[in-house]
């Protein structure tokens, strides 16, 4: 019995001790980064261990800071691809320390992860192919739907109004690449995912011109950097840079940078505008979860 009780109170120091990332970040002079290979403009890979993106950038910026925060000669990022399935369990468990993907805020995963201020309010839409005809989601009955394995995107369909008796095949891909695939091979005639993912994914195709977004909007999802929970010293260093950035409106430059100018390494564009949503959040900060957005209050176009 008492064994059990000091191994039981060994693992509570254990966690307290985890949850502290700018103490760990201070004594080991390391910060781990989760970071996606195919999540559009937000954070992706080049190839050789080099990831890039929106997201990324605003987390290598927010580390910059907190090494001068700590005093640091040196804070080494060291870079984690994770995917849609392991990238909580991952940050729960002190693999990485913060995750700098797509990650959308909600009620659900506020109970197990917190997250940074908001950076970007995603529309869910579709991909399809051109010739396809597919312009709304009442066009979907019988076909096969791509989506991406521990994504939200889906749910939002089947929850949508003209989604009612429309009996369509899931078709699941292990990441965003994969289920690009699936529409790109005929396997599904739509892939349902963020606006930002379909439009990377599109500009990096052989020939964009095979695909467009269609049909209604989904839903609207605030989208944030991922950090562990109870570590409110950690989530207020992040989140200070942030603010910062929005109000100097160099989060709007950079922003423009990945989404509306050439980006690595086909000097793709991926031709997405901020949206009124986004340009919302950056204007008054916030870190609520979905169920605190409405396509209405967030600014999202019908």
């Amino acid at each position: 019995m008492k064994k059990a009780i000091l191994a039981i109170v060994a693992a509570a120091c254990a966690c307290a001790a985890q949850a502290d990332t700018l103490q760990k970040s201070r004594e080991t002079g390391v910060v781990r980064m989760g970071v996606r290979e195919s999540s559009g403009a937000l954070s992706y890979t080049t190839g050789y261990g080099k990831y890039v993106g929106f997201h990324i950038d605003l987390c290598q910026r927010a580390l910059a800071d907190i090494q001068k925060q700590l005093g640091l000669p040196q804070l080494d990022i060291k870079y984690a691809p994770v995917s849609s399935s392991n990238r909580i369990p991952l940050l729960q468990n002190g693999t990485i320390d913060i995750e700098c993907g797509s990650t959308t805020n909600n009620a659900a995963r506020q109970q197990q992860v917190a997250f940074a201020l908001t950076t970007f309010v995603e529309e869910v839409r579709m991909a399809v192919k051109a010739s396809s005809g597919i312009q709304s989601i009442n066009q979907l009955r019988g076909r096969g739907v791509a989506t991406t394995t521990g994504t939200t995107s889906v749910q939002l369909l089947r929850k949508h109004e003209k989604a009612a008796g429309v009996d369509f095949q899931e078709i699941f891909g292990k990441d965003h690449t994969d289920s690009m695939l699936n529409l790109d091979s005929g396997r599904a005639d739509a892939f349902v995912m963020d606006s930002q993912v379909l439009a990377g994914n599109i500009a990096k195709a052989r020939n964009p011109a095979d695909y467009k977004i269609v049909g209604e909007v989904l839903g609207v999802e605030p989208i944030a950097i991922m950090l562990r929970k109870d570590d409110p010293a950690f989530k207020q260093s992040i989140d200070n840079t942030l603010r910062g950035m929005m109000k100097s409106g160099e989060i709007a430059q950079l922003y423009d940078k990945w989404f509306m100018k050439p980006i690595p390494p086909a000097g793709a564009i991926v031709n997405l505008p901020a949206s009124e949503a986004t340009k919302a959040v950056w204007a008054i900060p916030n870190d609520k979860p979905a169920e605190e957005f409405t396509l209405t209050s967030a600014g999202a176009r019908k």
